[in-house]
């Protein structure tokens, strides 16, 4: 068994049908429950970081391009970032359509191929949940570097304070810790996740618990000092 920090070999297993893609991502493969939860994804992003005409968007962890599908129509350049090959594979076939998208593979540990100050939104959902503390952490930082000035971080994951969230835990907890598998989900805190961005460097910071989730979002300050 790969260990839970083999993002690429893990997620590319996962993901070796488009169904087993899906199925993976967002937990079903119905197409009109993709496109329904990717539109709340976009309510929930216009509704604290906004997405304008003018932005440059990039999303970490882009899976097939389920958000993407319904972010693209609406800024300048999205930018969509993940692990795996196969999920950028499927999710080139899902945006062929769109000129103005741009797929890249990543490390699973930061945003190497994304130049400094380069991108107006960065938005990272439904991953902190497969990512060890200090991935979920480093993927912040990465997204202070490569945002402008002014530039504006979301993140979410399910939030270990609530009923639901717990709910999800004590479900992963009792598998057997021999059978746990990698990419089993693992929790945040609000606490935690202000945490990574307070340290990162932003302002302006918020943080939302709204049942099984909790989301956090901030902005990068005009100046470049910290």
């Amino acid at each position: 068994m790969e260990p839970r920090s083999a993002y690429g070999p893990v997620w590319n297993e996962l993901s070796d049908t488009e169904d087993r893609a899906k199925l993976h991502v967002a937990g079903y493969v119905d197409e009109d429950r993709l496109l329904a939860t990717a539109e709340a994804t976009r309510r929930d992003l216009e509704g604290t970081v906004g997405i304008t005409r003018d932005d440059e968007v990039l999303e970490i962890g882009c899976g097939v391009g389920r958000v993407g599908m319904v972010l693209a129509p609406l800024c300048k350049r999205w930018i969509g970032c993940d692990v795996s090959r196969n999920m950028l594979k499927y999710a080139a076939q899902r945006l062929g359509l769109y000129r103005n998208v741009i797929l890249i593979e990543v490390s699973g540990f930061d945003l190497r191929p994304i130049e400094d100050a380069s991108v107006d939104v960065v938005y990272c959902t439904v991953v902190f949940m497969h990512l060890d503390e200090w991935d979920r952490f480093n993927y912040v930082v990465e997204a202070y570097r490569v945002l402008r000035p002014g530039g504006r971080v979301f993140v979410d994951n399910f939030n270990l304070n609530s009923d639901e969230g717990w709910a999800v835990f004590e479900q992963s907890r009792a598998v057997p810790p021999a059978m746990r598998p990698a990419h089993l989900s693992k929790s945040s805190t609000p606490q935690e996740i202000s945490t990574y961005l307070r340290r990162a460097g932003f302002r302006d910071i918020m943080v939302q618990e709204d049942g099984t989730w909790v989301r956090g979002w901030g902005t990068k300050p005009s100046s470049s000092t910290p």
